[in-house]
């Protein structure tokens, strides 16, 4: 088991991580009933693509011995109406730490094959932005 999940009632759920104990606090958006008082899971959804995208490069910077610390994305989620799903993701990473083209090539393509952005649905528009510092 992964995590456990608990409905909290209002529109609110608790997601425990088994291993480590932490937990994400969910609420609803406020364009659908809720209070928008934490990430709604489709919130959750996009912030995870930026998180193993960072995560992923963080890997092979380290191979390259590369030091990205202070490097940030800016996350902003798309919704679609009908039906109700994640239109876009749209990431701007602002990366630092390389000042060389091979190498960002190299963190850019490794980015790409993180496992979110791979299981992701194909019709969600990815688009990623990549800003070097």
């Amino acid at each position: 088991m992964t995590s456990k999940v608990t409905y909290l009632g209002d529109l609110r759920t608790s997601s425990i991580h088994i291993q480590s104990g932490t937990e994400i606090i969910s609420d609803a958006p406020l364009d659908n009933n809720g209070k928008g008082e934490a990430f709604s899971p489709t919130d959750a959804v996009a912030n995870a693509l930026a998180s193993c995208m960072m995560t992923i490069m963080g890997i092979k910077a380290r191979d390259l011995e590369i030091n990205l610390l202070s490097s940030t994305a800016e996350v902003t989620k798309i919704m679609n109406a009908e039906p109700r799903r994640i239109g876009a993701i749209e990431i701007v990473f602002h990366l630092q730490g390389v000042n060389d083209q091979k190498n960002k090539t190299i963190l850019e393509r490794a980015a790409m094959t993180c496992p979110v952005f791979l299981s992701l649905h194909p019709e969600i528009d990815k688009r990623i932005i990549f800003i070097w510092k």
